[in-house]
Formats: structure tokens, C-alpha cells, sequence
């Protein structure tokens, strides 16, 4: 059954919807779009990982006889900030050509224009396709990883990740694996370091450390060399006492040349008799610019655009690390209309051009054999 949805509009009704993670609250976005998708004839199933958490998977079949493709995207944002914004946050304000609002451009803009699209192939011909939306993105591809963890996704020849990239295709991202580390030491009287043993001192010694690690694997072609951060370090709950505890998180940035493993225990192998524990471990993903199923995408978005494209990679991560991987890894691509610079900001926008550019690349990828 074939129904006209504004994209524009969809966006603006998703905005107004406050899923900040944490809590999140999917469920709300979730049933707004799944409430569109039944009705253009998407058998449509809801998944929840917990209390207002919801996912969604959206089947419909086509005319191809193939595995559908997928088209996925995440419906939590992260919180405002702490400096004030210049427009409702959950207004869906639309000025100059853009739409305001948390979450427009990361990624309900995204979400928006596949569904937009999935209306506009849904009374004609089309590929079989699955709509893979999903809660918790924001704090470690939670909502995904539950949709692996409960064998629902099914099968599926290629992947389109609605993320924020300008509408240029990008051919994957590095992983991710994050460790928290605990540093013991042993508590005393401030007035008496000696005493005891100062786990913040401790701990940044091994900070240094960290620092000068090397994995030694050779960088990736395109996703290039691993990265590593520490992003915190806390310790001690008195200024006047010895700490005897703290922990550091760092954040590793991995190839296809380096994963999880090695990572954990190259740093526990430095980190003595400290604590390391993996709060996450997310694969990269890659598609080579040559496959064909990638060619075919590039062409359609050059033709839509009228830019030649020269693929890239994204510096983010996305559920792809969780949903290629469930899915045998097919090609992907990461391809959205929100702009990655605008993600996470004060005033975040999404350009209402890019949006509908967004919807004429979808649907053509959705006509497409």
C-alpha cells in the first residue's frame, strides 16, 4: 500500500520526541515510525531491552527474489550540553532551509528520509528490504548488540547505515574497544604519604605508559592506523587522604590489522597487577570501493547529487560493528544527510536540501537489483 510521508515532517515529529540516552526512551520514536511502516505494508516487529528501550524490524518483501537490504539507524540522541541553545532543542524549528533540533542531524534526519523512501517504493517494484531501527546507539550499540544477542535480524545482502556523512557514501570505520582499568593503592593520612601507597600516582605512571604503546600492525588502506586515548581518570574521595583506588578509561580505536583481544592484552600487559576490564569491544567494518553492490551506490548518489564522489571513511562508529558481523559482513555503506560536524553540538541542524536528497538516493537504492 503506497502512502506519501514527508520526510521534512517525519524529521521534525521525531525531534519533538526527547530520547536522550540515558534513559532513552525509544519507545516513543519507535512507535511512530513503526506505526508509518505497518501502514505502507512493512510487517513490522518491536523488540525491548528494557523499559521504554525499544528496537524495531521492519520486513518487506520485493520483486528480487535476493536477501532484502537493510537500511538501519539509531533513534537515541545524547544530552543537550551545558551551554544554553539558541532554539527549543525539541522544537523541530525550521529556519533558513534547516531543521533544529537534538537529534536532527545524528540521525533522525536519517531515519526520516528511509522512511520516506520505503513509501515512495512501496506500491511499485522494488528489492526486498529490512529496517533495522535500534535504541541505546549512543552508549555502545546496546540496542543492536540485543538484536544479535536474540538471533532476530535474519539475513540480508547489503547494509545501508543512515549516519550523518553529507550524503557521500563512506566504505566503513575503525572498532572501538574501551577498558576500564583500576589502579590499587593503600590508604593513609594525607599528612603521611609515606604511609601509604597513592593509587592516582600509580595510575598516572601507567598513564605514561599507555601513551607510548605500540600495536605494531600496519596501518589499513583505507581506514588507516589504530588510535589510542585516555579519556578519564578518576581517583580519591578526600583531599587529605592517601587514595587507594583509581581507575582510567581508555579508548582504542582498532583495524581490521588489530582487534579487541590483542589490545586487552597488550595494555594488561603493562598494567601489572591493575584491574582490566573491556566495557566494549566493537569490530571495525569495511567494504572495498571496488565490490560491485558499492559501485552501484555511488553511482546513484553521483547521479542524484550531479558530484563525482571519491569514498571515505567515517571517524566514528557505528551499529554496522555490531550488525555486519551478525549478518556474515555484506558490503555497506555509511551514507546519511546529517552533517558529522553538527552531531552532538549546540544547535544542532540538518539541511532540509539534504534530507530530501537523502529520500531520491534511498528510494533509488531500494528500486535497485
Amino acid at each position: 500500500m503506497s502512502e506519501e510521508v514527508s520526510a521534512v515532517r517525519l524529521a521534525q515529529d521525531l525531534i519533538r520526541l526527547n530520547t536522550i540516552n540515558p534513559p532513552g526512551n525509544e519507545a516513543q520514536a519507535i512507535s511512530l515510525v513503526g506505526s508509518i511502516l505497518e501502514r505502507i505494508g512493512f510487517r513490522v516487529k518491536t523488540y525491548e531491552m528494557s523499559a521504554q528501550r525499544t528496537s524495531l524490524i521492519a520486513d518487506l518483501p520485493g520483486q528480487d527474489n535476493l536477501p532484502p537490504l537493510c537500511f538501519t539507524g539509531h533513534l537515541d540522541t545524547v544530552g543537550l550540553g551545558t551551554i544554553p541553545w539558541s532554539v527549543d532543542p525539541f522544537g523541530g524549528e525550521i529556519r533558513d532551509g534547516k531543521i533544529y533540533g537534538r537529534g536532527s542531524t545524528d540521525m533522525k534526519g536519517g531515519i526520516a528520509a528511509i522512511v520516506a523512501a520505503a513509501a515512495n517504493v512501496s506500491g511499485g517494484s522494488h528489492a526486498s528490504l529490512k529496517l533495522v531501527f535500534t535504541a541505546g546507539e549512543e552508549s555502545g550499540c546496546e540496542g543492536a548488540q540485543h538484536l544479535a544477542h536474540l538471533g532476530v535480524l535474519g539475513e540480508t545482502r547489503a547494509i545501508v547505515v543512515a549516519e550523518p556523512t553529507l550524503n557521500k557514501p563512506l566504505l566503513g570505520h575503525r572498532g572501538a574497544t574501551w577498558l576500564a582499568i583500576k589502579v590499587s593503592g593503600k590508604a593513609a593520612h594525607g599528612s603521611m604519604p609515606e604511609r601509604g601507597e597513592n593509587a592516582i600516582v600509580k595510575a598516572a605512571a601507567l598513564i605514561g605508559e599507555i601513551n607510548k604503546i605500540g600495536f605494531d600492525v600496519p596501518p589499513h588502506l583505507h581506514l588507516g592506523g589504530s588510535s589510542i586515548n585516555v579519556g578519564y581518570c578518576h581517583g580519591g574521595n578526600n583531599i587529605n587522604v592517601v587514595p587507594d583506588l583509581a581507575e582510567i578509561g581508555v579508548d582504542v580505536r582498532t583495524t581490521p590489522n588489530l582487534d579487541g583481544r590483542e589490545v586487552k592484552r597488550k595494555i594488561a600487559s603493562i598494567s601489572g597487577t591493575a584491574e582490566t576490564t573491556t566495557i566494549m569491544d566493537l569490530s571495525s567494518v569495511y567494504t572495498a570501493p571496488d565490490n560491485d553492490w558499492f559501485r552501484k551506490v555511488v553511482a546513484i548518489v553521483e547521479a542524484v547529487s550531479g558530484t563525482e564522489l571519491e569514498p571515505t571513511v567515517a571517524p566514528y562508529f557505528t551499529d554496522a560493528s555490531v550488525l555486519a558481523p551478525a549478518y556474515g559482513n555484506p558490503p555497506l555503506v555509511i551514507l546519511g544527510p546529517g552533517d558529522m560536524e553538527l552531531a552532538h553540538c549546540v544547535d544542532e541542524f540538518c539541511e532540509i536540501r539534504k534530507i530530501e536528497e537523502s529520500v531520491a538516493i534511498y528510494t533509488d537504492i531500494m528500486k535497485a537489483n
